[in-house]
């Protein structure tokens, strides 16, 4: 399965067991049969990114991974990578940028492993130069559109990372206006604005 944040809305991209088994849909949450014409995802694509009407949107087919390689061929890719970052305390950092909490993440440069990328982008961001990068979490995905127009696919690897320092540093260049230190159960109750792919790393960590 391939999860993909539209305008903040998934759009599922299942094999027809799991949508016949599990996602039976309903007025909110959309899902159709894929008729193998790459022309189609874009239309669904097109509606998501112009109304918020559905919860979800999933799209099932009997070849997933065909179906996601027809997605990908509408838009530029765009790799990046991330880090859930812990302090002793078992706090994850939260960072606000853009009217969203979020975390640190960014593009990877040539040459980079998306490792490597994420240290980088974690002292770029937060200060946070010594953390102690753990086990690969997952992979998230979510579109936008560049300066030109453009449709861009970006994929994140999320990495689960460990800090014994707790003093941050934000780059502010980059939109990031806060930053804080948070219980992830207090995060969740607190109802923040959060980007649904984050919330997905976030869960995803706690049920591991």
């Amino acid at each position: 399965m391939y999860k993909i944040y539209i305008n903040d809305t998934p759009l599922l991209l299942v094999n027809e067991k799991v949508a016949q088994e599990k996602m039976p849909g309903d007025e909110k949450n959309l899902v159709a049969r894929y008729t193998g014409k790459p022309k189609i995802l874009l239309n669904y694509a097109d509606m998501l990114e112009k109304s918020q009407r559905y919860d979800s949107v999933t799209i099932y087919w009997n070849d997933v991974e065909a179906l996601f390689t027809d997605f990908q061929s509408h838009y530029g890719i765009i790799e990046a990578a991330g880090g859930l970052i812990f302090n002793p305390k078992g706090e994850v950092l939260m960072i606000f940028r853009r009217g969203f909490w979020d975390m640190a993440k960014g593009k990877i440069d040539p040459g980079e492993t998306p490792e490597e990328t994420a240290i980088r982008e974690v002292a770029e961001e937060t200060g946070l130069n010594q953390v102690e990068l753990g086990d690969f979490l997952c992979h998230t995905y979510h579109t936008y559109r560049n300066r030109k127009e453009k449709r861009k696919l970006k994929r994140t690897y999320w990495y689960v990372m460990q800090t014994e320092k707790t003093e941050i540093k934000l780059q502010y260049e980059e939109d990031i206006e806060q930053g804080e230190w948070v219980e992830i159960g207090d995060f969740f109750n607190s109802k923040k604005k959060v980007y649904g792919n984050i919330l997905d790393v976030l869960n995803l960590h706690n049920q591991a």
